[in-house]
């Protein structure tokens, strides 16, 4: 059974050895990250999501064997409310003080002492439940229907039969002033773990083309009296930048990954096709800024950048975060309502249906499916990509836009399709892949 310590507008944490914290605001590979760093202690995870709307309903973990609900918004991916929906299945704490546990029941009395006054609670009909709410925190407590008239002066006010007081049913940490309205904080400094963050992209392009990229980031920095704060930067990664000026804009990346093959090869000409590589292109990974950049093995010059929108349903969700992009294109086609042609703008919420109205992409897509290390199933499905210029779009089923491949024309051949290459970015052997957090211990 957890121990945990309630923190009202902030986080629930561990009291054991193993301290860990969700804390509102984090992102939600950094929650995945700890229930992994927790096999055995936390037993059951499922994730739940919308194929269909992965943008209007929330992102949910639910830990069934430990009574906790961590509920994500879907757009910005960070951490909005944390649940205890079984009350039975953990022990909690505020200010060091249990309130819940086998031994300590959470009536009305036990809230009320532990927490203090408040306002009077407010009684749901519907579902014959008084709320009691504390600003970032909110208890729920099953009252029968026939007690609703005698609540006008708090639900301490209430008489039961028999000293029969009800007992908390669900519990919900959020920030603000009230559960229904609770949104997602800012990142907090503790959850920056030193590593820098995107706030948004830009795509800089010509007449001739895609030069590179734009980027607005931000990483924890320290103030005059050495507290911590927040610190924004902007930084550009061109194409031709050699990996030492990628690793001086952007720091050590968070893995570098050297492909060993190009399952796109036969799209190419037969004598690129035969040809024998005597070295390897790499990737450096960036995951929190939620991007990959090729380097030519030659060369060593970047010749390809990659940005993930890391939507639930892919097959690398979790492992990016969502790059903040914006691309914009001369439009080949008018929309009817437009008298002329205006630019279109493309993020990483845009739906391809509304970019192949307005662009002329490829005719048939390339069909990519991916696979384990061991050649085990996708359960995600295939995706579609479709080339545009030197650009490639990769399209999930749900018409998402998946990834964005930004490439340098000079270095590929003038065919389509382009070769792929930066789908075999993914290491076979890393770690936080959706499938990996829905398999219960």
């Amino acid at each position: 059974m957890l121990d945990l310590e309630v923190v009202p507008e902030r986080s629930l944490s561990d009291l054991s050895d193993k301290q860990w914290e969700f804390i509102l605001g984090m992102h939600f590979s950094q929650a995945v990250g700890i229930i992994q760093s927790q096999v055995g202690v936390i037993k059951g995870v499922q994730v739940l999501y919308s194929d269909t709307n992965p943008l209007g309903v929330d992102i949910v973990i639910n830990l069934p064997q430990d009574g906790i609900r961590l509920i994500f918004d879907p757009v910005v991916q960070r951490l909005k409310i944390i649940e205890v929906f079984n009350m039975k299945l953990v022990k909690l704490k505020y200010c060091g003080l249990p309130f819940n546990s086998p031994e300590v029941a959470p009536s009305i009395e036990q809230i009320e002492h532990s927490f203090g006054a408040t306002h009077p609670g407010v009684y749901d009909a519907a579902k014959q439940l008084f709320a009691l709410h504390f600003r970032g925190l909110s208890f729920y407590f099953p009252v029968d229907s026939k007690l609703q008239p005698g609540y006008a002066h708090g639900l301490g006010s209430l008489h039961f039969p028999n000293g029969a007081s009800p007992v908390v049913s669900k519990m919900a940490i959020y920030c603000g002033g009230s559960v229904s309205e609770a949104r997602a904080p800012a990142m907090p400094l503790s959850c920056y773990s030193q590593q820098l963050y995107l706030e948004s992209a830009t795509v800089l392009r010509n007449a001739a083309g895609t030069k590179g990229l734009r980027l607005q980031l931000y990483t924890e920095g320290n103030g005059r009296a050495l507290e911590p704060r927040k610190q924004c930067m902007t930084r550009e990664i061109l194409f031709g930048d050699s990996c030492q000026d990628v690793a001086s804009n952007l720091g050590a990346p968070n893995r570098v990954f050297f492909k060993s093959e190009d399952k796109m090869k036969i799209h190419a000409p037969s004598a690129s096709r035969h040809s024998q590589a005597k070295r390897s292109d790499f990737f450096f990974n960036f995951f929190t800024l939620g991007i990959d950049v090729l380097f030519d093995a030659r060369t060593q010059r970047c010749k390809k950048i990659i940005m993930h929108t890391n939507f639930p349903g892919h097959y690398n969700f979790n492992m990016y975060h969502r790059c903040e992009f914006q691309l914009q294109l001369p439009a080949d086609k008018s929309p009817e309502e437009a008298a002329s042609t205006a630019p279109l703008s493309i993020s990483a919420y845009t739906k391809w249906d509304s970019i192949s109205t307005r662009l002329e992409p490829s005719d048939r897509p390339v069909v990519l499916h991916r696979a384990g290390s061991t050649n085990t199933a996708n359960p995600f499905g295939s995706t579609f990509c479709y080339g545009y210029q030197d650009i490639i779009f990769e399209v999930m089923p749900n018409n998402y836009i998946a990834s964005v491949t930004l490439y340098t024309s000079n270095s590929f051949p003038k065919i389509w399709p382009p070769p792929l290459t930066c789908q075999q970015s993914v290491n076979p052997n890393r770690t936080g892949r959706k499938q990996d957090v829905k398999i219960s211990a």
